[in-house]
């Protein structure tokens, strides 16, 4: 049994009480970053086999975690933060179990992008999930199709492309748009800078931005 465990995004205090009891019950632990996951573990009083699975070597090790799945191993999969397989891992390793008859689970907990979009003030009935935009083939490309988006739009970026991002926004969308930047969610210094793409572009522009990013556009009317 292949299990998603999500891991919280900055708050410690956010992972839930299911995901406690699952990261003890379970074999082994598959995890992005063997040395983010074991300060969590730490932190948690949980003492497991940590096993390296990442973008990186995801392909490479696939074939032998089914192995031990169909050996009755019950693993889990985490990433340095958030859910598996939203902007993370995991994607393949899910379609694989499927693939094999082995049950997969993912509880829920937290994920970045959902904070950001309620606390933009932009519509949250009907969105779509974007994630990371191609940083350069096919980049422009994607956003010409989303120009006529009428959902609200949600974006990862990190912050050493955020003021160029923001300024490629400004160009395909329009300033008269509405967005939102947040950054370092559930952290001491979280931070939601609301308005059009200059006005958060001016915010933005003679700072050093840390933290990871989520820019939440409203859709065109």
């Amino acid at each position: 049994m292949l299990i998603l465990v999500p891991t919280p995004i900055g708050n410690l205090d956010d992972i839930t009480l299911r995901a406690i009891k699952t990261l003890q019950e379970v074999d082994v632990i598959l995890a992005e970053d063997t040395r983010t996951t074991l300060k969590l573990l730490t932190h948690l009083k949980i003492s497991k086999t940590l096993q390296s699975y990442h973008a990186f070597n995801e392909h490479k090790v696939l074939s032998s975690i089914i192995r031990q799945l169909k050996k009755d191993a019950k693993i889990a999969l985490v990433t340095d933060a958030g859910t598996p397989a939203i902007s993370d891992p995991g994607f393949l390793l899910v379609r694989e179990c499927l693939k094999n008859d082995i049950k997969v689970e993912c509880l829920p907990g937290p994920t970045a992008f959902v904070p950001a979009l309620v606390n933009s003030g932009l519509p949250s009935d009907r969105f779509t999930f974007e994630g990371f935009l191609p940083h350069k083939k096919g980049r422009n490309t994607r956003l010409e199709t989303l120009k006529g988006e009428e959902r609200t739009m949600i974006f990862y970026e990190s912050p050493h492309r955020l003021i160029k991002t923001l300024e490629q926004f400004k160009e395909f969308f329009g300033d008269e748009r509405q967005a939102s930047v947040s950054r370092e969610l559930t952290k001491v210094f979280e931070e939601t800078v609301r308005g059009t793409f200059s006005e958060i572009i001016a915010n933005f522009a003679d700072r050093t931005i840390k933290g990871e990013i989520v820019i939440v556009v409203a859709g065109k009317e």
